[in-house]
């Protein structure tokens, strides 16, 4: 009798451990990254969630602000902009392949900033708005408090100023706006890129910041990453899971594949549980259905 207890206890100390470690195993895709989150875009369904409303530097994130805040303005993209010694960053001194004084198009110079994040370019593009960079800067934060990014900030249009500041409930709603800009979506899912700068007889090549953008294996539909060191590794894109268009927003990440390693995780998580049996819960955001 004391056999088949003993036994009996055996099976239901096993059958308890299984049922914690499955739940473990649903409810904790192991995000690394100090602030994420994870929101179907369609139905603004919070999928995950971490220290989501904690503000952060958001490094060059901020370029998608600055692509919008340029498409909004109605310039001429094909327009030649002279790149100047102003363009120059004196905030933590990155260097750039545009050499100080090549000309180069609006569009191209948003292509290089979005897609191998140049700083140079995105300050090129700020002092050439109407009114000049303070009101390029006025009117980020402008478009921020349309988009109810109601804990952000924008201080400069590269993201090297660290008071550029979100949270990842901030930039869920950033990315679903830029989103909604076809040539945002295009120019961010470009892997590579050639633009030809002056007298030039070869092309320069720049390649997407975003290795997963590279490797062609996920459906991306939007991407921008971001660093430096007050704001840690960054990570916002759109991409489709199971057939639903999800957007991840991952800050703070220490480790050079971090935030590759979290979207690979929060991915496979998905794919392998149903996330709507595990939902966190719904979001306020106001999002609209991917175009």
């Amino acid at each position: 009798m004391s056999k088949i207890l003993n036994i009996f206890l055996i099976i239901c100390l096993f059958c308890i451990t299984s049922q914690v470690y499955s739940k473990e195993k649903i409810n904790n895709p192991k995000v690394r990254s100090l602030r994420a989150i994870v929101v179907n875009q369609q139905s603004g369904e919070i999928i995950y969630k971490k220290n989501s409303k904690q503000r952060a530097s958001i490094a060059s994130l901020t370029k998608l602000m600055t692509a919008m805040v340029i498409l909004d303005s109605g310039l001429d993209l094909s327009e030649e902009v002279r790149i100047s010694k102003e363009d120059i960053d004196k905030v933590k001194w990155t260097k750039s392949r545009l050499p100080i004084g090549s000309t180069l198009s609006r569009l191209e110079l948003l292509k290089v900033a979005l897609i191998s994040s140049d700083n140079r370019a995105a300050y090129a593009l700020s002092r050439t708005y109407p009114s000049g960079r303070k009101a390029f800067i006025e009117a980020m934060n402008v478009k921020a408090i349309q988009l109810g990014m109601e804990n952000s900030q924008f201080r400069d249009p590269t993201g090297l100023d660290r008071r550029n500041v979100s949270t990842a409930q901030d930039l869920v709603k950033m990315a679903q706006a830029a989103y909604e800009y076809k040539l945002i979506r295009e120019i961010t899912t470009t892997p590579t890129e050639k633009v030809t700068i002056g007298k030039r007889n070869t092309p320069l090549g720049f390649m997407n910041t975003n290795r997963l953008v590279r490797r062609g294996v996920w459906d991306i539909g939007l991407s921008k990453t971001g660093f430096i060191r007050e704001a840690g590794r960054c990570l916002v894109m759109q991409t489709t899971i199971n057939n639903k268009p999800i957007i991840m927003v991952f800050l703070k990440s220490h480790g050079k594949y971090t935030r590759l390693g979290d979207a690979n995780r929060v991915k496979k998580w998905i794919e392998k549980n149903n996330y709507k049996k595990n939902q966190i819960t719904r979001s306020d955001f106001k999002l609209g259905s991917p175009s």
